[in-house]
């Protein structure tokens, strides 16, 4: 059995930047919606979960991201800064009139932190889900990596296929022994696409998003980028995710919290990365007390 959504949402589709994009609404549209930006290989669809424990008054959208989900996908592949120029024209055309207030996970929060920095007056505030950049990267890299994206380059992207929903859902649940069966049949649904021929199904977004980046990340913009936030800003990590294990022991928790301006960080026990479907209660609780303790 999948998951029932307590809220039900509807779905939009805006043509941003060229890019058809769909957005998934809770509550009636206004001026102020509260933006949800999901992470790598996600959808937008997959916060439910969440928006099913938040309050019932709060109105929310959720973008699929260029390449994932119902949005459409790039001909010339995919760049960082598209993203941030997705999310200014997003933000343009969903809060035009106020500061934006956003919760992203991993790749969306770490969009929206840079974004903070960029347009510091276009957030009200942000809640960071385990968005906390990637390992440094030194330049001797660069000539292995160039290689392996042009050779990438010269083979179709690979595909992911599964025999049934059932399969997807028994992989993530395999991979995420903290999702339960419902969550797990929910998100396969949302992650899934028919395949030409069927009856397989693939995931719902770009393959070529498997590709190496042949740009190298580069920490040091990133966290120029964090100094520059003037938002408020919740981090949430979780106690059992290997993610934060790797990111934040190579920049402490003290360190990072020095390079934002207005910075709590909080640790929910027993969730790992994918913290908004396997614990949502949790999290709901937590962005829940940072609103209503700053008044925001």
């Amino acid at each position: 059995m999948s998951y029932r959504p307590a809220r039900i949402p509807r779905q939009q589709h805006l043509t941003v930047r060229g890019l058809k994009h769909r957005l998934t609404w809770w509550g009636e549209p206004d001026g102020t919606p509260l933006i949800l930006l999901h992470g790598f290989m996600d959808c937008g669809a997959t916060w439910q979960f969440l928006v099913d424990c938040l309050p019932l008054d709060w109105t929310l959208v959720a973008p699929d991201w260029r390449g994932f989900g119902g949005s459409e996908w790039a001909a010339g592949g995919y760049w960082f800064p598209d993203y941030l120029a997705d999310l200014d024209a997003l933000l343009d055309a969903l809060s035009p009139e106020a500061p934006a207030r956003v919760i992203g996970h991993s790749m969306g929060a770490n969009i929206a932190g840079l974004y903070g920095g960029v347009r510091p007056h276009r957030l009200r505030w942000l809640v960071n889900l385990e968005g906390i950049g990637l390992s440094p990267t030194q330049p001797d890299v660069a000539p292995s990596r160039y290689a392996q994206w042009l050779e990438e380059l010269r083979q179709p992207a690979r595909e992911s296929r599964y025999g049934s929903l059932a399969q997807l859902a028994a992989v993530l649940q395999q991979r995420n022994p903290r999702l339960s069966p419902e969550r797990a049949q929910f998100i396969a649904q949302a992650w899934s696409r028919p395949l030409p021929g069927g009856p397989e199904i693939g995931l719902a977004f770009d393959p070529r998003h498997r590709w190496v980046n042949p740009v190298l990340y580069r920490r040091e913009e990133a966290e120029a980028c964090w100094a520059k936030v003037t938002a408020p800003v919740l981090l949430i990590t979780g106690g059992e995710s290997g993610h934060r294990q790797r990111r934040l022991d190579e920049l402490t928790e003290q360190s990072f919290g020095r390079l934002f301006r207005d910075l709590r960080i909080i640790n929910l026990p027993g969730v790992g990365h994918m913290m908004h479907h396997e614990d949502p209660q949790a999290v709901a609780r937590a962005i829940v007390e940072f609103v209503q303790a700053r008044r925001l």
